[in-house]
């Protein structure tokens, strides 16, 4: 029936909670596609904005994903690299186990409290972005990841998201030991053998075997005990994988719990989400899993933890940094919508936005992280004007008075390959680029063309047929 799995994977799962070999083996062998996403609740604020999205995405009208406040399955993949509202950070396409991670961090922290906030292995963004929709505008979220060139893919999504108050660092899971009992919640969905995600990429089935389980399994245990000295004192902890195999989810509480002072904390699940508890075996702690022929989603396992004792965090001296001048806040100012206690922030020669918090906390971040991005990049001032950069038009910190060009949809896509639409517009000068009141970027409009300052990295490169 579905000759396609490895057999030592399906027997090393027999006995486990949940597991049903049969039913197992029939959804994979289906190969059901399917596509979920969750909106972005800071651009999208209202229940009719959020269903005209959801319109344009599925005719046949759209299901709300169970333990998800904004997440939603479409019957049908579209073309997101042709839907401008991708662009302008309206959602985020997320699998729909993942999006279980709201569930767990509403259960195990005070969310209207200024919290500090780690995605440790945070590349691509989903769970990063989840977070910041959940936490307050006062907390910080700190989205780490080790590869290079995924910390850039992890900023720009970051970016797209509008998201003011995280920062994005590509550290070594070893480096954040030196920020002693600093975070309030530490989310680690830590890499692992894929068994999770064999239905959605039949690729990966070639990838595994026992051997990468305990080599993950091991990879695991060092991440966790690197990070745990950054967890404050009575701090969360929350551990995923995307792997069914226990050596990689209960056994690993198991360890947890066995080598640090950790209280395993359970989440309150409703029967009909299909979601599996699961006790381990040594030290009772209680993990969730799901798999694919008992809900709709992927393979996911995820467990809270509350950290007892701990290092406190040392208080940095206060560290002197460049201010601007009366002239660049002059030029400045017209382009910003900014709330309160929000810094300018000096760095090269462009000037970064940062809510109050994250302002405080900078210099401490900057000593002990390599940083790739921080709060907004508002972008450069010079004596006459400011050339504003792309993470400003994608922000909520950008003034509504800016003069603004509405595209229509082929203009739009247009706009997006970095094209010149052809648009025809009293505008001179600099100007926000819009669809449907979304801001996509910015554009110079000159008397008999249009400047087109959309980033040349996130440019559509796929060719647009049918419209």
């Amino acid at each position: 029936m579905s000759s396609h799995l490895p057999a030592a994977l399906l027997d090393s799962l027999t006995g486990l909670p949940g597991y049903n070999r049969e039913t197992f083996e029939r959804v994979h062998a289906a190969a059901e596609k399917i596509t979920s996403l969750r909106l972005n609740p800071t651009k999208i604020k209202s229940p009719g904005k959020a269903q005209h999205v959801l319109q344009s995405l599925s005719a046949n009208g759209v299901t709300q994903v169970p333990w998800s406040t904004e997440g939603y399955y479409l019957p049908a993949r579209p073309s997101f690299t042709f839907d401008p509202f991708f662009h302008a950070g309206a959602y985020y396409v997320q699998e729909a186990s993942s999006m279980f991670l709201e569930q767990a961090v509403r259960a195990t922290v005070d969310l209207s409290a200024p919290l500090k906030v780690l995605d440790l292995c945070a590349a691509p963004g989903g769970k990063s972005t989840l977070l910041q929709s959940l936490i307050s505008p006062e907390s910080i979220l700190v989205a780490n990841e080790v590869i290079k060139p995924r910390a850039a893919l992890l900023a720009d999504n970051l970016t797209k998201w509008g998201a003011a108050n995280a920062v994005v660092s590509n550290n070594d899971p070893r480096d954040f030991s030196r920020l002693p009992g600093y975070f309030d919640l530490v989310v680690v969905d830590a890499p692992c053998s894929g068994s999770g995600l064999f239905r959605r990429d039949p690729d990966l089935v070639t990838e595994w075997s026992p051997e990468n389980v305990t080599l993950c399994s091991q990879r695991q245990q060092r991440i966790m005990a690197d990070v745990l000295p950054a967890v404050k004192e009575d701090g969360i902890v929350i551990y995923s994988t995307c792997s069914f195999s226990a050596a990689e989810d209960e056994e690993i509480l198991d360890w947890l719990a066995d080598h640090f002072e950790l209280e395993n904390i359970p989440v309150p699940l409703q029967e009909a989400w299909g979601i599996v508890p699961t006790v381990t075996n040594k030290r009772n702690c209680t993990g969730y899993r799901f798999y694919p022929d008992r809900l709709s989603g992927e393979g996911f396992f995820i467990a809270c933890f509350r950290k007892r004792g701990g290092d406190t965090m040392r208080k940095p001296k206060d560290a002197k940094r460049a201010t601007l001048t009366p002239r660049q806040r002059e030029v400045i100012a017209p382009w910003l919508n900014i709330p309160d206690g929000y810094q300018y922030f000096p760095h090269q020669e462009e000037v970064l936005l940062l809510p109050p918090l994250l302002a405080a906390e900078m210099p401490l971040l900057q000593q002990q992280l390599y940083i790739r991005k921080a709060g907004v990049k508002a972008g450069q001032p010079g004596q006459k004007e400011l050339i504003p950069d792309h993470q400003l038009a994608a922000s909520m910190l950008v003034s509504e008075n800016l003069p603004a060009v509405s595209l229509n949809l082929p203009q739009a896509l247009q706009y997006l390959r970095k094209e010149d639409p052809g648009v025809e517009t009293d505008v001179r000068g600099w100007a926000l680029v819009r669809y449907e009141g979304m801001n996509l970027g910015w554009a110079k409009f000159l008397p008999n063309r249009m400047n087109n300052y959309y980033p040349k990295e996130l440019r559509i490169l796929k060719e647009i047929t049918g419209l």
